[in-house]
């Protein structure tokens, strides 16, 4: 399924500074971590991707985008969008100089999907949960990606997909030309993991509330 199958949202309006704001950074049920969310904003227009509380937008908000419509936190999630008059779902959202559109990721049975926000000169992918490294995400200057599992990728019952690991995303991120690696869906293993003292080969580990901009272009 194709991007532009979906609905999308237009707006006009001059492009200013944007920047990615980290509001979780958690797997779902993360003894340490909210859930995983991006609060995509420039001087005018303000965009929330999946979240859930507590890591949840102050303000008003244009739209409510979502990763998985059959996701685990989507009753919460549409709770919180409906109080902002919205309703979150999976959609491409467009304004000028700014597009956020959907793009298939394999991760389950059902159909989910990552995030490709393209601003001029700027190419930012938010893909909290795949069990493949998304083809589409290879050049990136920014790439928040999966983290639940460490050095093996967790698999769902029944060969449905799963969650890839730290050590193979970020392996194929540096060889697929990703220029900063954000990863923002920490798991438990990989909880475990950096309480001992392990490190990526590449990539950073994301914040709750931290803002994150993309590499500069070369």
């Amino acid at each position: 399924m194709r991007a532009e199958e979906f609905h999308v949202t237009v707006t006009a309006g001059r492009m200013s500074h944007i920047h990615f704001t980290l509001l979780g950074v958690g797997a779902m049920n993360s003894p340490r971590y909210a859930p995983a969310g991006l609060l995509v904003e420039d001087d005018h227009h303000r965009v929330m991707l999946d979240g859930g509380p507590p890591a949840e937008p102050r303000g008003k908000l244009d739209a409510w985008l979502v990763t998985d419509q059959n996701g685990e936190l989507m009753r919460e999630i549409r709770r919180l969008a409906r109080a902002k008059g919205l309703e979150p779902r999976v959609e491409a959202y467009v304004r000028a100089g700014l597009t956020i559109e959907p793009h298939r990721v394999v991760h389950t049975s059902h159909a989910t999907f990552g995030y490709l926000v393209k601003a001029p000169r700027r190419k930012v992918v938010w893909a909290p949960e795949f069990f493949e490294f998304p083809d589409w995400a290879a050049g990136a200057d920014l790439m928040f990606a999966e983290a639940a599992g460490w050095n093996r990728p967790i698999r769902f019952r029944g060969g449905v997909g799963g969650h890839a690991s730290v050590l193979d995303v970020a392996g194929i991120a540096q060889e697929r030309g990703v220029k900063r690696l954000v990863f923002a869906h920490i798991g438990r293993p990989t909880i475990k993991a950096l309480d001992a003292g392990a490190r990526a080969t590449f990539g950073e580990f994301g914040a709750d509330g931290e803002v994150y901009l993309p590499a500069p272009p070369e």
